[in-house]
């Protein structure tokens, strides 16, 4: 009831916002200055008891109840009801376990009111059914600047862990296909499963905590879920017939739940890889400038078409693959006239016998669709495109003239 309350006291939060009881220490908002006195101090190891091994614990900001960090509504609920408090905005605080440590700290310091709007439920009711409410909230910029910083320490640490795992040469995995060990680098296992079982969960550099992640999906397999529509089975084989029929050799993009593994999701606050993807560039466009020094170009990662190997540009990728494999792409494309689409049906066949394995295949994206090169002849004969039939998969691979190239 409570909580029901105190939404609706939010929505009414700017009539009551010009009266006296919304304030901040004695003064508007609007009259505040944006800055503190004193630089913030976060907690560098949060305490509080701990409720289960490997669960850490949550303290209440004004009392000595603690929660597990897993169960964070609950603690929220708590400061609602017995505390009459509301964080605004909580999906948008990065360190929640600091977060409350250092409010915790500082409403020692400082009474409530110093920091917080004063929202007052049933204002036309008797003055004894009337309630006070309490919102923290990053209108105060004391707030604000602890969650900008939360955010920075957050993808600072992320960033570390991430150049630990690249330089890591002591991964130890299984793959959770075909039960194959790998030891090296986590990049092994995780072309491996692209290249030979047509799972890509993204370029391992864009990946973080790769164990968990692995153990987090090799659990789902084990639990005879599968990965992309999450139905559960009723044994291995079905699962395994299931996802190679429907294709659903992929994990679930709408599963917040992988959002963790995932360097994007740390870059910007509040924001998740598919906002970040679905943003209007047009503002960008409109404030552009003419000088481009400044334009640091990152380099596409290449995978080999025969072996772990990759490469900063595509250009090192085809001298590697010439000098290693004895595979010049660019020769055979002018020997044979390979257009665009043929280009594509050639490194589709090398990965995976027509079957791409790589949604972000860095060769694929740079493959030239320019027929300059071509003979006149060539470039006006109207090559049909006609996709494959794919229901005799043996026969075609046995018959293809792909099969004369790769010898």
């Amino acid at each position: 009831m409570a909580a029901s309350k105190t939404q609706g006291a939010v929505a009414r939060m700017q009539e009551d916002r010009d009266g006296s009881c919304s304030t901040v220490g004695g003064v508007g908002y609007g009259d505040s200055k944006d800055c503190i006195l004193e630089p913030l101090s976060l907690p560098e190891s949060p305490g509080g008891t701990t409720t289960l091994e490997g669960s850490p614990s949550v303290p209440c900001i004004f009392c000595e109840e603690h929660f597990p960090v897993a169960e964070q509504d609950k603690l929220l609920k708590h400061m609602i009801i017995e505390h009459k408090i509301v964080i605004a905005d909580v999906k948008l605080v990065a360190d929640f376990q600091r977060y409350i440590l250092y409010w915790r700290k500082r409403f020692t310091e400082q009474p409530i009111t110093d920091f917080c709007s004063v929202i007052r439920i049933n204002s036309t009711a008797p003055f004894e059914e009337q309630e006070n409410y309490f919102l923290l909230c990053d209108v105060l910029p004391e707030d604000r600047i602890l969650r900008e910083e939360l955010q920075k320490q957050r993808l600072r640490e992320i960033l570390e862990q991430q150049q630990q795992e690249r330089n890591d040469t002591n991964f130890h995995g299984v793959c959770m296909f075909c039960n194959e060990e790998f030891l090296g680098n986590r990049s092994v296992i995780l072309n491996h499963m692209a290249r030979e079982h047509a799972f890509n969960i993204g370029l391992p550099d864009n990946i973080v905590n790769c164990n968990e992640f692995l153990c987090t999906l090799q659990k789902k397999l084990d639990n005879l879920q599968c990965l992309y529509c999450e139905k559960t089975f009723r044994d291995k084989n079905t699962l395994k017939d299931h996802m190679r029929k429907k294709q659903h050799r992929k994990i679930n993009p709408k599963n917040r739940e992988y959002d963790r593994f995932y360097v994007i999701n740390y870059l910007e606050l509040g924001k998740s890889w598919e906002e970040v993807q679905l943003e209007d560039d047009r503002e960008l466009l409109d404030h552009q400038e003419d000088d481009w020094s400044d334009w640091e170009e990152h380099p596409a990662s290449a995978v080999c078409l025969f072996c772990e190997k990759q490469a900063e540009t595509i250009e090192k990728l085809y001298v590697h693959m010439e000098d290693a494999h004895e595979f010049d792409l660019l020769k055979i494309k002018s020997e044979l006239g390979l257009n665009f689409y043929q280009q594509v049906k050639l490194v589709n066949f090398i990965r995976r016998y027509y079957f791409p394995t790589y949604e972000n295949d860095t060769l694929l994206c740079t493959l030239s669709d320019s027929e300059s090169d071509l003979t006149a002849q060539e470039q006006n004969e109207n090559v049909p495109i006609i996709s494959e039939d794919t229901s005799k998969l043996y026969a075609l691979k046995q018959s293809s003239i792909l099969n004369q190239l790769l010898l």
